[in-house]
């Protein structure tokens, strides 16, 4: 799906605000106050009654004579800017947006109108986008709508993207949130929203109130399908296998497709998270579907061998594929192969030793750069020396029984009672050479 244009209908500029560039007096006194969480100030200025008003005053931090300035010199600044665009907040906003809670309680028992929104969002959106749970408790106490959307068409809920916003989710959903709203321009739910960013305890909470675990949004993506498809850097792999626990565990469909007939196992291998893969091939994910590309997982997990060789593991993927039944790389590709992911021996291993045969020629010598070479001097002797020589007797023998179970290697091997080692030689364990 490509990147989606938003735009949006400018906005009118309002007279009636506060600008802090040129805010004077008890104004300015009062908008530093609330920047840097001045309790006492705050009070003392929203009692007085001549300057009470400030409460539900609207402020506009931008800067016009700036705008200016940089309209008329846009060509030496490489910049270009059409129209003037005010930048509003209220003193709601910013209490809650930087989690001063003493600051926004005095507010609201002031009676600050909970449900301005002069920038496009209110102020629990606020609260909820920085985590700030108390902040968005008061809120809702005193009467902030947990289902409002801001400009975005963002439901609160939809910005609970951090672990810190776990309470705030738990307060809104108290507060009546509903748990399978959607968003206007994704179509996402919250759970999706949860998924996508890898929060497992997020995940947990939407299905114990009622989440609809195979909702699609504007993608076609399930929950399941969004986890998968959100990369992920080595230290978030396990944050992104426990949402998909809970999501599987739960009952979702491993074999949904989004609109690029693309399964979870497509996107789990395309980012390389083995743990998810193997989770996804346990509950019978299909192994050799293709999406509108063309590609099947072992296509996608192949392409990221060359980048994510040494912090995600690929290669337990590859091992994974073909012990459930993946369609094996055609052995006229295999010097290409190499060279692609050569740096990642054991992918190299895994896949060469589905076949009973190898043809090695001095293509396959040439498409492993010398420092490679060197770094793994024992498995590519291991692999070069079969140029005059067969494989191994034992090898063959399990190409035939691999052969002969096909895709169900994983479920048949243990029920055999062969010894462990024996069993973990059929299932493709890694053992740093070839023979």
């Amino acid at each position: 799906m490509g990147t989606k244009i938003k735009w949006r209908k400018p906005k009118k500029i309002r007279n009636d605000v506060i600008a802090t560039a040129k805010a004077r007096g008890y104004e300015l006194q009062f908008w530093h106050a609330l920047m840097v969480g001045d309790e006492i100030t705050v009070v003392g200025i929203a009692d007085d009654p001549e300057s009470s008003h400030v409460i539900n005053a609207i402020y506009d931090t931008s800067n016009i004579d700036e705008w200016k300035t940089h309209r008329l010199n846009y060509r030496s600044l490489r910049l270009w800017s059409l129209t003037y665009e005010q930048e509003l907040t209220t003193p709601l906003h910013i209490a809650a947006s930087r989690g001063y809670a003493d600051c926004l309680r005095h507010l609201l028992q002031r009676d600050a109108n909970v449900e301005l929104a002069p920038g496009g969002t209110t102020a629990l959106h606020e609260a909820c986008e920085g985590g700030h749970s108390e902040c968005a408790r008061l809120l809702l106490s005193y009467g902030a709508n947990a289902n409002a959307t801001n400009e975005d068409g963002l439901a609160p809920l939809h910005l609970c993207i951090f672990p810190e916003s776990l309470e705030c989710a738990k307060h809104l959903l108290q507060f009546g949130a509903a748990v399978n709203g959607r968003s206007l321009e994704e179509d996402d739910t919250p759970l999706h929203v949860a998924a996508r960013h890898g929060l497992p305890d997020h995940a947990d909470l939407y299905l114990r109130h009622g989440a609809a675990l195979d909702r699609q949004n504007d993608e076609g993506q399930t929950p399941l399908i969004a986890a998968c498809a959100q990369p992920q850097a080595a230290g978030d792999l396990r944050r992104y296998h426990q949402v998909c626990q809970l999501l599987v565990s739960a009952g979702a469909n491993v074999r949904a497709e989004d609109r690029d007939s693309q399964t979870a196992l497509h996107m789990a291998s395309k980012n390389v998270n083995a743990d998810v893969a193997e989770l996804l091939l346990q509950q019978g994910a299909k192994v050799n579907d293709m999406c509108y590309s063309g590609d099947t997982p072992m296509h996608n997990v192949l392409k990221a061998v060359a980048y994510k060789a040494t912090t995600h593991h690929p290669e337990r993927i590859v091992r994974a594929l073909l012990n459930h039944g993946s369609t094996r790389v055609w052995p006229g590709a295999l010097p290409k192969l190499l060279k692609h992911c050569c740096n990642s021996p054991r992918t190299i291993e895994v896949i060469l030793n589905a076949y009973d045969r190898l043809k090695i020629t001095d293509t396959w010598r040439e498409a492993v750069p010398y420092e490679v070479f060197q770094e793994h001097r024992g498995f590519y002797e291991s692999l070069f020396i079969l140029t005059q020589m067969p494989r191994s007797l034992q090898h063959l023998a399990r190409c035939k029984i691999r052969g002969l179970l096909e895709g169900r290697v994983p479920h048949v091997v243990p029920k055999l009672g062969l010894p462990t080692f024996l069993q973990k030689y059929l299932l493709l364990e890694f053992r740093d050479y070839i023979h």
